[in-house]
């Protein structure tokens, strides 16, 4: 996902290279205090979107992951987490408004 359709949904948007970098952040109490929402692929190298998930759920329960997926029943491998939302969108426009929608939900919940 381009971060430009990130930009002006949160104060700041953050990219990790991958999945253990991303895991590595949210291990600094200053990061994660103010992550609001968390976007990830379904299919990554090294590691599956649901472990992922799993792995980062594990350390923060609260804040919502949205995987995006062209996968048909990808949705079925995240069931039984709580928090995640799996999308097909592909468009900016439907993107933005998911992304409005989930950062508005993370940020009511933690505060």
């Amino acid at each position: 996902m381009r971060k430009s359709l990130l930009d002006g949904k949160a104060a700041v948007v953050v990219r990790a290279l991958d999945a253990s970098e991303a895991l590595c952040m949210v291990e600094s109490p200053e990061f994660a205090q103010g992550l609001a929402l968390v976007i990830t692929g379904h299919l990554m190298s090294g590691i599956s979107g649901p472990e992922f998930v799993e792995e980062f759920r594990s350390r923060m329960p609260e804040v919502p992951v949205l995987v995006l997926s062209a996968v048909p029943d990808a949705e079925q491998e995240y069931k039984g987490i709580p928090q995640v939302f799996v999308s097909r969108a592909s468009g900016g426009d439907e993107l933005r408004s998911i992304v409005s929608r989930l950062v508005d939900l993370g940020q009511r919940q933690t505060a």
